[in-house]
């Protein structure tokens, strides 16, 4: 494995070269600092399986560093005017504006994905975020009540409820969206008052170092927000179990979400929880074939099917099956699997050799329980870690079916009816997003009503606003993202009664 990266194994820009082929360090108080035990996580590039840089080991000392300096931060932070922080977080939104190019190829060669994407899709989506929650800062807002309960004749009283930051924020993010999920803990921890302690995926940390140094640019005080790179088992574990953590917002596994939920209980922290998916699409007898075909696509081998609301499970009416599954196999086998950082990219390949043998075995899984492959279920000769868009014809309770692969893996079935559909689409433990194609508009509002899922969508799918929330149902999670939901997740209630006379 190479341990630098140049212009020719990667067209990255000079900054960027310049940037990988040093030891990136922790950024807590404002200051790059040494990895207190000294260790470093080699960060390799998908597509070529070279080292390209490297990131330091947080661990639990590090981590108590970065609470404490986001405890005396808070001090301060929390008591800044509220213009304050609009202007503060747009000034970051134009640094990061001004800083696209460079975030995009970044993310590409961490992740693995397309360049398009990380353009128009992470980064692009990140700075609408931030300039979102920016507006939001100044828009925090309490109330007065009147008071109902039984008190002593002729006495007065003025009660009100004041909103007031939660305090130090603990996020741990993915290694799917991993500028883009970040935004999503950082942005409204500071538009509230806030301050974070972000720990980012092992895998994909750089964007999030970047980010760091724009932060600082951007005039943010010392402590405001503090990120320190590591594995989960040691400052992962240790960021959640920190008593200085007033909150913890988590998005991952379900398996790691319920240890982070049991972690924050045993300290009645705060939490929020986005986890894992297998959403459904339904496509109706009466949907419009072709856009359907293009979005169930889309759905799934989007970002490598890395995706929470992947649309992994297509339920198709029997009487157009056969066409739609041809469609599909048909758009996954015309997908120019390459180097995301590549022009001609449709497909980049899965971020780690451990996520590729992890879909391989699933797929495997699948096979034995007697599924058909359609199209693809092979790796790519030669270096990276690369996979063909798959299509499996497969029945209910294959474990396939039932567990989230995070692969560009779709297992195809018919249904009957739509009783018949939305038995077939609730028939899991997730229930984080589906989509619904048709052109009938009362069945469209009553599959919507009646799927189990935080997000619906119709004749579309993967459609983010930053006004609308985001989160699951059932073991998909705890909590809600974007929108006013994310503001009043980082805020308490404050009951203030006064007795007047």
């Amino acid at each position: 494995m190479n341990n630098k990266i140049d212009a020719e194994t990667n067209p990255l820009i000079a900054k960027n070269i310049k940037f990988l082929n040093r030891k990136q360090k922790l950024m807590i108080n404002n200051e790059w600092v040494e990895p207190s035990s000294g260790n470093f996580i080699d960060v390799v590039d998908p597509a070529t399986e070279n080292v390209v840089s490297h990131i330091a080991a947080g661990d639990k000392v590090d981590i108590d560093k970065a609470v404490n300096a986001a405890n005396e931060a808070f001090k301060c932070w929390s008591k800044v005017t509220p213009l304050t922080r609009q202007s503060l977080l747009l000034q970051l939104a134009d640094l990061m504006e001004k800083n696209a190019e460079r975030l995009s190829e970044i993310e590409s060669i961490d992740n693995g994905k397309s360049l398009i994407i990380a353009r128009n899709g992470d980064v692009g989506s990140s700075i609408n975020f931030v300039r979102y929650m920016a507006g939001w800062a100044t828009k925090i807002m309490g109330s007065t009540l009147d008071i109902s309960a039984p008190h002593m004749p002729g006495a007065e009283f003025h009660a009100y409820i004041k909103k007031q930051p939660v305090g130090v924020i603990g996020a741990i993010v993915p290694w799917n969206f991993p500028l883009s999920m970040a935004i999503w803990k950082i942005a409204p921890a500071l538009a509230t008052g806030c301050t974070i302690v972000l720990k980012p995926a092992e895998q994909t940390s750089l964007s999030a170092l970047i980010l760091a140094e724009l932060i600082i640019e951007a005039g943010f005080p010392p402590g405001a927000v503090n990120i320190v790179t590591g594995y989960g088992l040691e400052a992962g574990n240790s960021l959640v179990t920190n008593p200085g953590v007033n909150k913890i917002t988590f998005t991952g596994s379900v398996e790691t979400g319920k240890i982070v939920g049991r972690a924050a209980v045993a300290e009645m922290k705060r939490f929020t929880l986005e986890l894992g998916g297998k959403s459904p699409i339904i496509i109706r007898k009466d949907a419009n074939i072709d856009t359907a075909i293009l979005g169930a696509s889309m759905a799934i081998f989007f970002n490598q099917g890395q995706t929470c609301t992947a649309g992994s499970r297509l339920y198709i009416h029997q009487s157009i099956f056969d066409k739609v599954v041809d469609g599909v196999s048909k758009f996954a086998e015309n997908i120019n699997v390459q180097p995301g950082y590549d022009a001609a990219c449709g497909m980049g390949p899965l971020v780690s050799d451990e996520q590729r043998n992890r879909v391989f075995g699933f797929i495997k899984s699948g096979i034995e329980e007697g599924a058909e492959v359609i199209t693809g279920a092979k790796k790519l000769p030669g270096a990276g870690y690369f996979i063909t868009p798959t299509v499996l014809k497969t029945s209910q309770k294959m474990k396939v079916v039932q567990e989230e692969i995070f692969g560009p893996v779709v297992c195809a079935m018919p249904f009957d009816d739509d009783e018949e559909a939305l038995t077939l689409a609730n028939d899991t433990r997730y229930g984080l997003a589906a989509s619904v194609w048709t052109q009938d508009l009362r069945s469209a509002h009553d599959l919507a009503a009646n799927i189990h899922a935080g997000t619906v969508w119709v004749n579309c799918h993967n459609v983010f606003d930053p006004n609308l929330p985001f989160g699951g149902v059932k073991q998909s999670g705890i909590g809600r993202e974007l929108g006013k939901a994310s503001i009043d997740g980082y805020l308490e209630d404050k009951t203030v009664l006064m007795k007047l006379n």
